[in-house]
């Protein structure tokens, strides 16, 4: 008999994670306007800092997800660490109203809330009001679920192999901690996590000092999530991470040392729980008339998660500032260009929410631009002094080239079938021509470098005057280079004449080398191996000029 009750109340978890997810998904579709102008406001007030990562938690209906989607705000260079720690900060805030919300017994709404989620989400012809019909019905399959879990789990309450559960292992409120973290990183999203922990404590399997430990292990969760978000990420979103967990490391540990304390601030602040949780269970035992039980352990949970996120709030959002000023010494930059074969800003979990996509994949974009520029600079140094070590240091950043070139281009051909209506229609196909420029000017950096290479180990000789050509020819690749960067990071895009005739000053400087090259293979002054290899850097120098005009001029194409 409790197998199937057990089945049961799994199915009905199963509806209350579906109900949340759904509800989500409405949310986000009904004020996608609202949400995209909300993220982009974000200032450096730390109270309104809180405040959105409250309202975006709960707009997600989950903290994990808040959670992961800031560090992705990090990670694009939409953030910053101040401001992303006060976002986090304020998840904890939104989740609270969202477990507020849950903790309402009004699960008789649930069956006529699915019912008109139903017809306006598949009988509605106006958008809207399918995402508010998407609204309906998770509201109802939510509230449904909770309602399915909390009635089949309360036999178990009651079972007598089951009483000896309040006293072991759940006396220990570390344990309970680590069972409400697991939870929260198994359901990846806090309000769920804090929904079953208030269904299995209105069932009255666990007390309500064992699910308030619960709760307070949602955050660790979410921290273990928010962890996970930033592996391969910039040095800032690990620097966010670390810092949000010393935060709610240290503010989970501070109520488990004065628990005692926190559950009478509790009891203080919750109606009807003057009476005392420990007689509830002897007085519901006989006859357990479940809504009152239900009303008064869920609101003491839901309470005691809120106490906690306002003190966390109040006690750790002043000292943002000094965490963000500390960062530099905790957490140093190394300083030199990343070459790790890795998208350092794009992630493919975000690909639903396009702003931030498009804004990850430019800052992914800058990124190749600059190690694409770095290695014209460190290509034309070698015309000096060859350097072996400096050769295989940008060998190794046309491997990170080719890398971003395959990554980008299918994080923008997804992206492209996400959001088939973009706001943003010139952007996929002007960064896929971009990034395919980039991967040019490094292909043709590694031709050039090859060339040196052969010149070396050949001991091939150039004359003084070709050596001052290729060099010429050299710094008007990199001027364009540059000009191409400018565009990239600061949408500075030069006149349109000025650019013509820069690129007419390439051909043609082009076009007399060449004839002063003959001349000079002619007259005897050039070797044929010498004269192959200067007309294989010269071409490769042009193409890198001609792939940085493109790079500009598709970039005016934005403006």
């Amino acid at each position: 008999m409790l197998l199937f009750q057990l089945l049961e109340a799994l199915g009905g978890l199963g509806l209350f994670i579906f109900g949340m997810k759904t509800m989500a998904d409405g949310l986000q579709r009904f004020s996608s306007g609202r949400f995209r102008r909300l993220v982009e406001k974000v200032g450096g007030n730390r109270l309104s800092a809180a405040l959105m990562g409250g309202c975006l938690s709960s707009l997600l209906q989950s903290s994990g997800a808040a959670s992961i989607l800031v560090i992705g705000f990090v990670n694009a260079g939409l953030l910053s660490l101040y401001q992303a720690l006060g976002m986090l900060v304020g998840t904890g805030l939104g989740t609270a109203l969202a477990i507020q919300f849950i903790a309402f017994k009004i699960s008789f709404l649930s069956l006529p809330a699915i019912f008109a989620g139903v017809v306006l989400r598949f009988f509605s012809k106006r958008r809207r009001w399918v995402f508010f019909g998407e609204i309906l019905l998770g509201f109802g399959l939510l509230f449904f679920g909770l309602e399915v879990m909390e009635t089949r789990l309360l036999p178990f309450g009651q079972a007598e192999i089951f009483r000896g559960t309040h006293s072991f292992p759940f006396d220990a409120p570390i344990a309970n901690v680590l069972i409400g973290a697991i939870i929260a990183f198994l359901v990846q999203s806090g309000s769920a996590a804090l929904g079953v922990i208030l269904a299995v404590a209105g069932s009255g399997f666990i007390g309500f000092e064992q699910a308030t430990a619960m709760a307070l292990g949602e955050v660790i969760g979410t921290l273990a999530l928010s962890a996970i978000g930033a592996i391969g990420g910039t040095l800032t979103a690990k620097r966010t991470v670390f810092f949000y967990g010393v935060i709610s490391v240290v503010s989970v540990a501070c109520v488990l040392l004065f628990f005692p304390f926190f559950l009478s601030l509790v009891a203080m602040v919750t109606p009807g729980y003057g009476e005392g949780v420990s007689h509830l269970r002897s007085v519901f035992s006989l006859t357990p008339p479940q809504p009152l039980f239900h009303t008064v352990t869920a609101r003491a949970v839901a309470n005691s998660y809120t106490l906690f996120s306002i003190f966390m709030a109040l006690v750790f959002l002043p000292f943002i500032g000094f965490f963000a000023r500390s960062a530099g010494k905790i957490l140093p930059e190394k300083g030199e260009i990343d070459i790790e074969p890795y998208p350092r800003f794009i992630d493919f979990r975000v690909v639903n929410t396009p702003t931030l996509a498009f804004l990850q994949a430019g800052n992914e974009l800058k990124r190749m631009a600059q190690v694409a520029q770095s290695m014209v600079s460190d290509t034309s140094e070698q015309f000096y002094e060859f350097n072996a070590k400096k050769a295989t240091l940008i060998q190794q950043k046309e491997n990170l080239l080719d890398v971003l070139q395959k990554e980008i281009s299918s994080f923008l051909v997804l992206l492209a079938r996400q959001a088939p209506n973009s706001e943003k229609p010139l952007e996929i196909p002007v960064f896929l021509s971009t990034v395919n420029d980039l991967e040019g000017i490094g292909d043709n950096c590694e031709n050039i470098l090859e060339c040196l290479r052969r010149k070396k180990e050949g001991s091939v000789y150039f004359s003084e005057t070709a050596m001052d050509e290729l060099k010429s020819l050299a710094k008007m690749a990199s001027y364009l280079m540059h000009l191409a960067v400018d565009a990239l990071d600061s949408f500075d895009v030069p006149d349109a004449e000025a650019m013509q005739e820069l690129k007419i000053e390439l051909l043609s400087s082009e076009e007399d080398f060449k004839k002063n090259h003959l001349m000079r293979l002619s007259a005897g002054d050039c070797t044929v191996t010498a004269g192959l290899l200067f007309m294989e850097i010269i071409a490769a120098f042009t193409k890198i000029g001609d792939y940085s005009y493109s790079i500009i001029e598709t970039q005016r194409t934005l403006r």
